[in-house]
């Protein structure tokens, strides 16, 4: 009897996988949606539109964006998550993905289990911008002012537990002084209060801020990467200012609810990857600061359960708990 049963489960699981197989065959029969959970213009938002154009392209179908934003980027990802497994809904995200189940409770669904990753996209640089008009030209001058003054400085972020947000936290802390942390919905709303002076600084994906830095209407004065942006090449990484332990990468990322059939996710993943390598998207992305950053599915998905897992550590270093 065990053997018997033994051989239905192998029989079962072969049948599943040639129903994938089959099903993968056929797609896509129709347009997809793509869900961006944060505002149209920030970076999250401007990558998946030039690398899906390509892949549209490719594919002989549509690829629809559609921005849900709102939680801080969870009810849009919480809307894929709970979306037919059937490749044709995906979800474009910040790395805020890997950050919600520190700074979010009862998110209704799980980062890890939910979601099967498809690969990065590109790796944003933040760079630290700041209106000419504060008069501070150097990021040890920002620093100075601050702990001069302690509390008076502020800092904007696209949301409590974003990317920039803990950027802006873990440089912070690195280099020891108290400030108020100022979230707005997004990149634009941020940009637009540092651009006033009505927010000191903030740590802006790359891409939004660079037509502000070219015409100088912000003053880079770090970037929060491991290595210098190719956008940006004068400008230092945080760590080479002297404040270790201050790096933060930021990247967007591709995901599609778990039980998708692996001949979709791997489908998916040869589709996004060609458009990734392709001439034209290479320049535009290069374009806005975005730096190559392709994996496997599966290393992703490594990636991703490792930050969740470090994510905690660092909410709690921010002094942010899960609300």
């Amino acid at each position: 009897m065990f053997n018997l049963l033994r051989v239905f489960a192998v029989v079962a699981a072969l049948f599943g996988v040639a129903l994938d197989c089959a099903f993968a065959q056929t797609w896509p029969a129709k347009s997809l949606r793509v869900v961006v959970p944060l505002t149209a213009g920030s970076a999250t938002d401007v990558i998946p539109r030039i690398v899906f154009e390509q892949v549209s392209a490719q594919i002989g179908q549509s690829m629809v964006v559609e921005n849900r934003t709102g939680g801080g980027g969870t009810i849009g990802a919480l809307a894929v998550a709970r979306a037919e497994a059937d490749g044709y809904t995906i979800l474009v995200h910040s790395n805020a993905h890997t950050i919600a189940p520190a700074v979010h409770a009862n998110l209704g669904y799980d980062v890890v289990k939910d979601f099967a990753g498809i690969t990065p996209l590109g790796n944003v640089p933040n760079v630290l911008v700041i209106a000419p008009s504060k008069g501070i030209k150097s990021i040890r001058e920002l620093v100075a002012r601050a702990k001069a003054a302690p509390g008076s400085t502020n800092y904007a972020s696209g949301g409590t537990g974003t990317p920039p947000h803990l950027t802006a936290e873990r440089f912070r802390v690195s280099a020891g002084f108290t400030g108020q942390h100022i979230p707005f919905r997004g990149a634009p709303e941020a940009l637009t209060e540092v651009l006033t002076g009505r927010v000191d600084f903030y740590f802006s994906p790359i891409a939004p801020a660079l037509p502000f830095i070219r015409d100088g209407r912000l003053i880079p004065l770090a970037v929060s990467s491991t290595k210098r942006s190719s956008a940006l090449p004068d400008v230092l990484t945080t760590v080479e200012a002297g404040f270790a332990d201050s790096d933060f990468d930021f990247y967007a990322g591709m995901w599609v609810p778990a039980k998708t059939p692996r001949a979709i996710v791997a489908r998916l993943h040869a589709e996004t990857v060609k458009a990734l390598t392709n001439d034209t998207v290479q320049g535009k992305l290069k374009n806005m600061g975005v730096e190559p950053m392709i994996m496997m599915p599966e290393e992703f998905d490594k990636r991703v359960a490792a930050e969740v897992a470090n994510a905690g550590v660092l909410a709690k270093a921010a002094g942010i708990t899960a609300q």
